[in-house]
């Protein structure tokens, strides 16, 4: 693969991955417009990013073995499809059930663009050149974050946060058309791939046995979950309790996830010194400490906002290192199914999320969402440590 191919790809693939950020993050700054609209709180109007994670987890659970038997291509745009659409009833929402609802519908079609995008990295690229490739991904991905809450923000302001689900729409029909033209020489169909139910089942079970997916699959999901509970608590804490703007919100929100694109590119510049068990095991350990650090300065009021930011985007640039490398350890031993064994992950990694989410913005407070950052992030370094010593 040329530079201009390898370019093309990182585009694509970085779009599709970039669904899930631009679903959340630019609707965060509308949250409190939501809550006026829907003459609601904005705890309640929290209960969408839920329903997003839950339908996020569970829906690529349906893509891994579709992905395996139709390729690549064919899953991917009846996902995007369901994508637009619900975004559209997103737009035309009456009340807040109904935003919660179709955000569900609208996690399970966004969905596809990740789950594809893993499986077709492992399917072209070995362990090294994946944790490098999905560092390019990331660098990719992380503009969303930066660009996507201001203008976010700007859409409310100055049309309504309904606006924001209308240009996801047309970003998803620009991103339909260029799978279609541009996106060539991927996995194509494998009939020996079987969708009953029982053999589904099996070749899960199957992956979630392998000890190297345990290992790295299993502690990456939980640990890269901590980003949401940041996500979750992030506007009721920048907001209310640091007592920032829609829009001084919209830019911390971009300068953390500007620390998730330097820890990205800092991965690929470590790894030509090292492997990716040794970068995953050492920064994990720096991660939990930050943590801990954190919540010992919110859970004493020792730590002012400006601190207390510091810390949160110290955390996340961490991240950025640590992803990158699970994702490709956890993928390392598998190939035909490629495809299920991305699912699961992503699964396991939105199923705890989705709890995490629902645990932040029931709590409501900075120490509920530096507590959901603590727990994911220690349990992820505590599975490392124990099955990184049975491969």
């Amino acid at each position: 693969m040329n530079k201009a191919e390898k370019l093309k790809l990182t585009l694509i693939l970085g779009a599709l991955t970039a669904i899930g950020p631009l679903s959340i993050d630019m609707y965060l700054p509308g949250f409190k417009s939501i809550a006026n609209d829907f003459n609601t709180t904005m705890s309640v109007v929290g209960f969408s990013l839920t329903s997003y994670f839950i339908g996020y987890s569970f829906g690529q659970l349906l893509y891994g073995p579709l992905l395996d038997r139709f390729g690549r291509k064919i899953p991917l745009i009846g996902g995007l499809i369901l994508y637009s659409i619900s975004t559209l009833l997103c737009a035309l929402s009456p009340n807040i059930t109904s935003l919660i609802v179709s955000r569900f519908f609208l996690s399970i079609g966004g969905c596809s663009g990740v789950v594809a995008s893993r499986a077709i990295v492992r399917d072209i690229f070995d362990l090294k050149e994946s944790a490098k490739f999905f560092s390019s991904l990331t660098l990719v991905m992380g503009l969303a974050p930066i660009i996507a809450p201001l203008f976010g923000s700007l859409l409310t302001v100055y049309f309504g946060w309904r606006y924001i689900f209308i240009f996801l729409f047309f970003f998803t029909i620009i991103l339909l058309l260029s799978i279609l033209f541009l996106l060539h020489n991927v996995k194509g169909k494998n009939y020996q791939v079987a969708l009953n139910a029982n053999t589904i089942y099996n070749s899960y079970l199957k992956i979630f046995k392998n000890p190297t997916f345990i290992a790295y699959g299993l502690a990456g999901s939980v640990s890269y979950a901590s980003l949401f509970a940041y996500i979750s608590g992030s506007p009721f804490v920048y907001m209310k309790v640091f007592g920032l703007s829609e829009l001084h919100y919209s830019w911390a929100f971009g300068i953390n996830a500007l620390g998730l694109i330097i820890g990205s590119q800092t991965n690929r510049y470590w790894l030509k010194r090292t492997d990716s068990k040794k970068v995953t095991t050492t920064s994990l350990i720096i991660l939990v400490s930050i943590a801990i650090i954190l919540f010992i300065g919110i859970a004493l009021e020792i730590f002012p906002a400006i601190l207390s930011m510091i810390f949160i985007f110290l955390f996340i640039f961490l991240l950025g290192i640590v992803n990158p490398n699970t994702m490709a350890l956890a993928l390392s031993p598998f190939e035909s199914n490629a495809g299920s064994a991305s699912a699961l992950m992503g699964s396991i990694q939105m199923i705890v999320s989705a709890i995490i989410s629902g645990f932040v913005s029931s709590g409501g407070s900075a120490l509920s969402m530096v507590s959901g950052m603590l727990v994911c992030s220690l349990s992820g370094l505590f599975i490392v440590i124990i099955f990184s010593k049975k491969i």
